[in-house]
């Protein structure tokens, strides 16, 4: 037995450093030879090369965001800022759509180089410019999601991660034109994979690895306000992996390799805040202040418009709590959802065998968003994409499940192969989507949803309206628009910017667009109507009568109508319009009688029909007319406030109620229905309901006089004068 050697006398032993210090084993992520492991990281940078390739030239096939006559402003205004260094400060302060809120990063970029090539809004070059840049950026999200779920579990899992978010229809299409949700996700793959390989090289990282981690904050920060995030994710994940590594008795022992942590993190922190304000002018300006009064913003989302969610157009501060795990559930590929379920079942083995603070990261920065926005009840719009920065974190933990699963059948060859056939299944639908709809993959529903035809009329599909482009497209190719025409088009649509960017300059100024509301799209005169879904009921689109009898053409995927174009031959309806307008009733029913006869599924025709008809004391006749229009569009308000008013006239007080009940869960925020329900509840004389309905009334529409009034007449029943006093007083100044 070997004696055990003693410290020379006077001088103590050196206690082993906690870098020195064994930590945890973690098992080898590739059980792979050399020679294999050159060819995974082959296939990895291969793949990404043609995910790369087969992107941007998707991307250049693309519609353009409904969203961009906002970006595509912003960028300008950036752009004369910078050009102008600081002069031009358009840029500090944008009311409309509220642009000075987000980072500027991308539309300043792109801004440039549209402003160096001489490409204006109304050039396409101008859209490719905006797309290839955004193909680029959600292809070096994707390259991260490998990475980061190769540095977790190895190269297979990277391989897999790649090309599970490359196949994901939703993530793809918003790749090709979305410049707001994919750089905002792009900066947290990119700063969750440099975090993960920060602390797994601390406390001496490197600076590449510190660069890395600034950009991505910085990137994501450039993009919108929640880039702050980062900086928590930063320092709880720091804290973690100190403490996983060297535990609380760490805190004291081990001062200088903590310093480290706290230096790494503050220096950070700090170089990505200051790369991400140099493309925000208004941040520039205040660079404390206006971040965080941004990020309050966007905390409270207060902009509220009406979503189709389970079938019901609501308003966008009234959906279910579960609105952003439903519309995940029932839009990400299968292959990522039961990755992403089954690993919760194999945590254990995932946290025992793979880097435990890389593991909870990815974990938690899947998790908490969406358990952040569920407490605190945020509003969100236009499906999930508010969220999509989660995916890039749920694609690699469903690929490390899967390659967890692959390894119990390390010894079972068959086994294996079942696996990939299963993965093989869960990705056809998904693949088999986005071959057939390579323009407008991001409308793309799972089995679960029941594919894009089950969420029809349930769930927007192209909220964006980017099918534009192909109606625009359709619309050349058969000669209906042509750069030769000598004669001028006219165009009406509830997509006004996508319409007007695709034309003007294409077709030399022949074509002349017009903005019309869907519900009263021929109080304007046009030859053809351009009209995505997103504007069409629930109740309307799942009744069959859309697209409807005026349709030449419609833009479809996987069979499902995205948008219709209308030709209005004869201007039937817009010509009863614009009698009744001048007061020539007959006129105009005349003119509403002869298009719906050409046309009985023209809710429009039928809805002003009701309305002349209960002017003219007809009221028979404008029940049958709002029966009608509810009949081929149910739901349809003003058909619903006639139908009401009709069986109100007619002596059938009960039918009226139901009609204007009706019409208020139709849209909660219709004021006059609220009058009139008053009207019934006082002619019964339940003075406090109708009392209630007045009142409603008003907060729906502070300036209706008549609301007062119902209400003060029934106030004064009650026997309440004095505040039917006021309220009399309020309605004679109004």
């Amino acid at each position: 037995m070997s004696k055990k050697r003693k410290a020379p006398a006077g001088k103590s032993r050196r206690k082993e450093t906690a870098a020195e210090r064994p930590t945890k084993a973690i098992p080898k992520m590739e059980t792979a030879s050399p020679e294999q492991l050159a060819q995974y990281k082959k296939v990895f940078k291969f793949s990404a090369l043609g995910i790369l390739l087969i992107t941007v030239v998707l991307s250049l096939f693309s519609g353009i965001n409904g969203d961009d006559e906002f970006q595509n402003d912003y960028s300008e205004k950036l752009v004369d800022y910078y050009l102008s260094f600081g002069a031009d400060t358009a840029a500090l302060y944008i009311e409309k759509g509220n642009m000075h809120y987000y980072g500027g990063f991308f539309d300043l970029v792109t801004g440039l180089a549209n402003r160096a090539l001489g490409f204006e809004s109304v050039d396409m070059g101008y859209h490719h410019v905006r797309h290839v840049f955004n193909a680029i950026i959600g292809v070096l999200a994707m390259l991260f999601v490998g990475l980061l779920a190769k540095e977790i579990a190895g190269w297979r899992a990277g391989i897999l991660a790649l090309w599970f978010i490359f196949l994901s229809p939703r993530f793809l299409g918003h790749s090709l034109m979305n410049p707001k949700d994919i750089p905002f996700a792009a900066g947290f793959a990119i700063a969750a994979y440099y975090m993960v390989v920060l602390f797994k090289n601390m406390p001496k990282p490197g600076w590449k690895t510190a660069l890395g981690a600034a950009l991505g904050i910085a990137l994501a920060l450039a993009t919108r306000a929640g880039g702050l995030l980062l900086f928590g994710y930063l320092g709880l994940f720091a804290a973690v992996d100190f403490l996983l590594k060297y535990g609380l008795k760490g805190i004291a022992r081990e001062s200088q390799v903590l310093l480290a942590y706290l230096a790494y993190g503050l220096g950070i922190a700090a170089a990505g805040y200051v790369l991400a304000i140099l493309t925000w002018p208004a941040a520039l300006a205040d660079p404390i202040g206006h971040p965080l009064a941004a990020l309050t913003e966007f905390s409270k989302l207060g902009v509220k418009i009406r979503v189709l969610f389970s079938g019901e157009n609501l308003l966008s501060d009234d959906t279910a709590w579960y609105y952003s795990v439903l519309w995940v559930v029932k839009t990400v590929p299968l292959f990522t959802l039961a990755g992403f379920i089954g690993s919760i079942f194999v945590l254990p083995t995932i946290l025992k065998r793979y880097n435990t603070t890389a593991v909870l990261l990815a974990y938690f920065a899947t998790l908490f968003p969406v358990a952040y926005i569920i407490y605190k009840d945020s509003i969100l719009h236009d499906g999930w994409r508010h969220l999509m920065f989660i995916y890039p974190s749920m694609v690699v933990i469903a690929a490390v499940f899967w390659v967890v699963l692959e390894s119990f059948f390390q010894n079972n060859k068959t086994g294996r192969y079942v696996l990939w056939g299963v993965i093989g299944l869960l990705a056809a639908d998904a693949v088999l989507f986005i071959v057939r709809n390579p323009q407008y993959p991001y409308v793309y529903f799972n089995p679960i949803g029941g594919g894009i035809k089950g969420a029809y009329g349930y769930y927007e599909t192209d909220y964006w309206g980017v099918s534009v482009r192909q109606a625009i497209d359709w619309m050349e190719k058969e000669g209906i628009l042509s750069p030769q025409m000598q004669d001028t088009v006219t165009l009406g649509t509830t997509f006004f910017y996508n319409t007007s960017r695709l034309t003007r300059n294409r077709f030399n100024g022949k074509v002349k667009v017009k903005y019309v509301r869907f519900n009263t799209r021929y109080s304007e005169p046009w030859d053809y109507g351009i009209f995505p879904s997103r504007y069409i009921r629930g109740a309307h689109l799942r009744s069959g009568n859309w697209p409807n009898s005026k349709t030449i053409h419609a833009v479809r995927a996987n069979g499902v109508p995205l948008l219709a174009i209308e030709k209005d031959e004869n201007k039937y309806a817009y010509r009863g319009q614009q009698a009744m307008a001048a007061g020539n009733p007959q006129e105009a029913i005349a003119q509403l009688q002869a298009e719906v006869q050409a046309h009985p599924d023209n809710e429009v025709a039928w809805g002003t029909l009701s309305s002349l008809y209960i002017n003219l004391g007809q009221y028979q006749q404008a029940l049958e007319a709002a029966q009608q229009a509810l009949a081929a569009a149910p739901d349809v308000e003003n058909a619903l406030l006639y139908e009401g008013l009709a069986y109100l006239n007619l002596g059938q007080p009960q039918r009226a109620l139901g009609s204007f009940e009706r019409l208020v869960r139709v849209n909660e925020e219709y004021y006059a229905a609220y009058y009139y329900i008053g009207l019934v509840y006082e002619s019964t004389q339940n003075y406090r309901a109708a009392f209630d309905n007045a009142q409603k009334a008003i907060e729906a529409n502070p300036a209706f006089k008549q609301a007062y009034e119902l209400a003060a007449r029934v106030l004064q029943a009650l026997g309440d004068n004095q505040n039917a006093a006021r309220y009399r007083e309020a309605a004679q100044k109004l």
